[in-house]
C-alpha cells in the first residue's frame, strides 16, 4: 500500500504532524536522514497508517502519484539541500509542502525552480508548537493554489478549531503563507516582550514573587486579554525547580534566543516603510539579553536608581494592565498594518479579516481579541490602523494615562521597558497632525541638497542656507 502524504524531517514538529495526519485517516510516509528519528516515530505508532522509509528514494516510490510531500527541515541551506536532492526523483504534477519558518523570498525562488520542473510548491506556516502540531496547527498557506486546494482536506482535518471551523487559511501565490508567518512571529516577539516587561516591574520594581504574578497574570487572562501567551506565563511562574525546590523561571539565564523570523519581520518592516518599532524593540531586546557579560561588566560600572517602584501596589496593578492590553493591541496593530503595506510591495493581497480567522485558534498568538479584530478588518478591509476602529479606540482612550504612569515609573527607577515604551511613542506620533519632521527635512536640504517640500504650495524646493541664514 503506498501513502497519501509524505513527510520529510522527523523531529518532534515532524512526528506530531505525522501522527496527527494519521490519526485522521490519511497514510503518512515518513523520511528523516537520521533513521534514529524515524524509529523514534515508528516507537509512538499505535495503530496509525505511517509507513517507515530509510533513503530518499525509497520515501519517493512509497507515495502515491500525484505526490504530496511535506518539508520539516531547518530554513536555509537545508531545505536548500532537501529540495535539490528530491526535485530531480519527482515527477510532473508532484507537490512540495515547506512547513518551516522560510524567509518568503527563498520560497518564491524555489517555488520559481519547482514549476520549471512542472511541479508545485507551497510555503506553510505551522503555528502552534509541539502540542500545536499533535492536537491542531494554525495553517497560512501560500504557494500554487492548485497544490493547496489538492491538501486543503488534509489541512482543515488536522487544524485547530476556531471561528467559523479550522484555522487554516491559503493567502496568495508566491511566498504569501510564509510571510504572514513572519508576521505572526513579529507580534509573538512584541507581546512575549510585553509580558516580561509587566513581570520585571512587578519582580524587580515591587518585590513579587513569581506565584504572586502568577496569580496576577491568572486574574488578566480571565476577561478580554485571555491568550494563549498569558496562559502559558502562568503556568511558567507557578513551576518549581525539581533540583532547588525553588521556582524555575528564577534559574533560567536571562539570554533569550532568536530564529530570524523577528528579524526578518522587522527587516522587510523597513524596506516597506511600514511603522512598526514596538516588534523591532522586542528584537533588539533579546539582542540585548545576549550580551550577558557585558551587561554584568556595565552594571558594576554605570550606576542608576535602585529598582524599585515607590507606589502603592493596588495602584501601579491597575495602571499595569492596561498598559498591558495596549501594549498587546499596538502590537496586533502594527503586525496588521505590515500585512496591509505589504500588499503593495510584494503583490500579496492579504485580507486581513481571515488572516485574525486563522490565528484565533492553535497558533502561539491565539487570544480573545482576535474575534474583536476579524470584525473590524470585515467592516473596514483597508483600516489603516487596528486603533482607530472600536472596540480599540477604547483601549487608547482607557490607557494611554497609565501607560504614562508605567513607563514614567519604570524610567525613573531604572527598569526597561523598550516594548512598552515604544507603543506611547509610536502613539503619541501617530496622532500627532505635525511632527518635528520640518527641521530634519531642512537639515537634509542644507547639507545635501536633497530638497523639500511646503505647506503652502506643491514642487519641491531647496534653499542655500548659508545665504539665506545671512539676510
Amino acid at each position: 500500500m503506498k501513502a497519501q502524504f509524505g513527510i520529510i524531517g522527523l523531529a518532534t514538529m515532524g512526528q506530531n504532524l505525522a501522527l496527527n495526519i494519521a490519526r485522521h485517516g490519511f497514510s503518512v510516509a515518513g523520511y528523516n536522514r537520521s533513521p534514529e528519528r524515524t524509529k523514534a516515530l515508528m516507537e509512538r505508532v499505535q495503530d496509525e497508517p505511517i509507513l517507515p522509509t530509510y533513503s530518499l528514494r525509497e520515501f519517493v516510490v512509497a507515495l502515491k502519484t500525484p505526490r504530496a510531500i511535506l518539508l520539516m527541515v531547518q530554513a536555509g541551506k537545508p531545505v536548500d539541500e532537501v529540495v535539490s536532492e528530491l526535485f530531480p526523483l519527482l515527477e510532473p504534477g508532484d507537490l512540495v509542502i515547506d512547513g518551516g519558518n522560510s524567509h518568503f523570498s527563498d520560497t518564491e525562488r524555489r517555488i520559481r525552480e519547482a514549476q520549471s520542473r512542472g511541479l508545485f510548491y507551497l510555503g506553510v506556516g505551522i503555528s502552534g508548537g509541539e502540542a500545536g502540531a499533535l492536537h491542531g496547527p494554525a495553517i497560512m498557506a501560500g504557494g500554487d493554489q492548485e497544490g493547496y486546494v489538492r491538501v486543503e482536506p488534509i489541512f482543515k482535518s488536522i487544524a485547530a478549531q476556531g471561528l467559523d471551523g479550522p484555522c487554516v487559511g491559503y493567502f496568495g501565490p508566491g511566498g504569501a503563507g510564509h510571510y504572514v508567518k513572519m508576521v505572526h512571529n513579529g507580534i509573538e516577539y512584541a507581546i512575549m516582550q510585553a509580558i516580561a516587561e509587566c513581570y520585571d516591574l512587578l519582580k524587580r520594581g515591587l518585590g513579587f514573587s513569581p506565584p504572586e504574578i502568577s496569580e496576577i497574570f491568572s486574574e488578566w487572562n480571565q476577561g478580554e486579554l485571555e491568550s494563549y501567551l498569558l496562559e502559558i506565563t502562568v503556568n511558567i511562574l507557578r513551576t518549581r525547580d525539581p533540583e532547588t525546590g525553588g521556582f524555575l523561571v528564577e534559574a533560567i539565564k536571562d539570554t533569550a534566543e532568536q530564529k530570524g523570523t523577528g528579524k526578518w519581520s522587522t527587516q522587510d518592516a523597513l524596506d516597506l516603510g511600514a511603522p512598526t518599532p514596538t516588534i523591532a524593540e522586542a528584537v533588539f531586546a533579546r539582542i540585548v539579553s545576549a550580551l550577558k557579560e557585558e551587561r554584568l561588566a556595565a552594571e558594576r560600572i554605570l550606576a542608576g536608581p535602585e529598582p524599585r517602584l515607590p507606589i502603592p501596589p493596588g495602584e501601579f496593578l491597575m495602571d499595569l494592565k492596561r498598559a498591558y492590553a495596549l501594549a498587546v493591541v499596538t502590537a496586533y496593530s502594527q503586525g496588521f498594518r505590515q500585512l496591509r503595506d505589504a500588499t503593495a510591495e510584494h503583490g500579496y493581497d492579504f485580507p486581513l479579516a481571515e488572516v485574525a480567522r486563522v490565528w484565533t485558534g492553535g497558533c502561539i498568538i491565539r487570544a480573545r481579541l482576535l474575534a474583536e479584530m476579524r470584525e473590524a478588518f470585515r467592516r473596514e478591509p483597508s483600516l489603516p490602523l487596528l486603533l482607530l476602529a472600536e472596540p480599540f479606540r477604547q483601549f487608547w482612550k482607557e490607557g494611554h494615562e497609565s501607560l504614562r504612569n508605567v513607563v514614567c515609573a519604570a524610567h525613573k527607577a531604572g527598569i526597561p521597558v523598550p516594548a512598552m515604551s515604544s507603543v506611547l511613542n509610536f502613539l503619541d506620533a501617530y496622532r500627532t497632525g505635525r511632527l518635528p519632521a520640518n527641521l530634519i527635512q531642512a537639515q537634509r536640504d542644507y547639507f545635501g541638497a536633497h530638497t523639500y517640500e511646503r505647506l503652502d504650495k506643491p514642487g519641491k524646493f531647496h534653499t542655500h542656507w548659508e545665504e539665506a541664514s545671512r539676510c
